[in-house]
């Protein structure tokens, strides 16, 4: 006997909706904060060229967002569940092509983001390969680029065999890559000399790590899972207790993050800096964003969550959309604050 899966309408316009408000929201406030808070020229320092200034940011944010993509797709069948492979096993099907493709994506673009690291720390050269390998072995910023890149090409390996082995290949390895590829991000961001250096760091890699769940968990359940009511009805309450976790790790942890590298940073003093630096304005921005989240996620979990269990209809897409938008706001200025100015 068949089961009969009960479709939502319009499901490729819900994606595109998704997944739109995603990149444009973190690609536009990216290239509006950069805008915002870019050098001033000073006769005789050399700045870089408007295609590294603008174009490095982008290619941070859209390989943070082919990490986040690619670690909601692997957590996806660990929220379905293995046991009515009947119904998730078209939805995996779905998801595994899309892990390597975002796998590749990842990849592609830590390699290029090395280069442009490498251009703007010599401006108006264009960069050699041996001025690339020189980059890569005297800074970490480029280190990290590269052991993230070298996880994204060993998920996409994983991945092709989990596309024609199914899930034979554990989900639990995939996930632990993906993860893996996230740790070195936080690398890119201010360094603080202290005592409280690796505290900051362990924090700043938790708050990658829930920020990638929740909002690639999300994205997921919505682009492939929403248009089943009868599979959101299994996983959305999964989800949901996931999505509680993270927010809660997600805001502490960057609220902390980001005052207490401001606190330990030479000559920067606090409360004043928050609204005076160009990094506090944008640390007020991003916890603006996360506070904007909370009344969106309460309304899915507390409203649309009950309906969903009873396999009603819900606007639960359009609230997704809004919450992922501002998602991608977030990281949009989470990309800017790894540049910002302390002063």
């Amino acid at each position: 006997m068949t089961a009969t899966v009960e479709r939502a309408p319009e499901s490729g316009t819900v994606r595109r909706l998704v997944v739109g408000g995603l990149v444009s929201g973190a690609v536009l406030s990216v290239l509006v904060v950069t805008a915002l808070t870019a050098e001033e020229a000073v006769p005789g320092i050399a700045l870089p060229g408007p295609l590294v200034e603008y174009g490095l940011p982008v290619l941070r944010v859209l390989l943070d967002l082919a990490a986040v993509a690619v670690v909601g797709l692997s957590l996806l069948p660990k929220m379905l569940g293995f046991d009515d492979p009947e119904r998730t096993e078209p939805v995996m099907r779905r998801a595994r092509p899309l892990a390597v493709t975002f796998a590749w994506a990842w990849a592609v673009l830590a390699l290029v983001v090395i280069v442009f690291q490498t251009a703007e720390l010599n401006p108006g050269a264009l960069p050699t390969p041996g001025m690339i390998a020189d980059y890569v072995d005297s800074v970490g910023a480029g280190q990290g680029m590269l052991f993230s890149a070298a996880c994204a090409l060993a998920y996409a390996g994983i991945g092709l065999l989990a596309v024609r082995f199914g899930e034979k290949v554990p989900a639990e390895l995939r996930i632990v890559i993906a993860f893996f590829g996230l740790l070195p991000i936080p690398v890119t961001g201010h360094a603080v000399d202290s005592v409280w250096h690796d505290p900051i760091m362990i924090s700043m890699e938790l708050h990658v790590m829930g920020s990638a769940a929740w909002t690639g968990g999300l994205l997921t359940i919505i682009t492939l899972v929403a248009a089943d009511r009868e599979l959101l009805a299994r996983v959305l309450p999964k989800f949901s207790r996931l999505a509680t976790l993270a927010l809660v790790l997600v805001s502490v942890s960057g609220l902390v993050n980001g005052l207490a590298t401001m606190a330990l940073t030479q000559g920067v003093e606090l409360p004043g800096a928050v609204f005076t630096s160009d990094y506090g304005l944008l640390v007020v921005a991003k916890t603006v964003c996360v506070a904007l989240l909370v009344p969106l996620a309460a309304h899915i979990r507390f409203r649309l969550l009950p309906r969903i269990a009873e396999r009603q209809g819900t606007a639960v897409a359009a609230w997704a959309a809004a919450e992922i938008t501002v998602m991608g706001l977030a990281y949009g200025i989470a990309v800017a604050l790894t540049t910002a100015s302390m002063s």
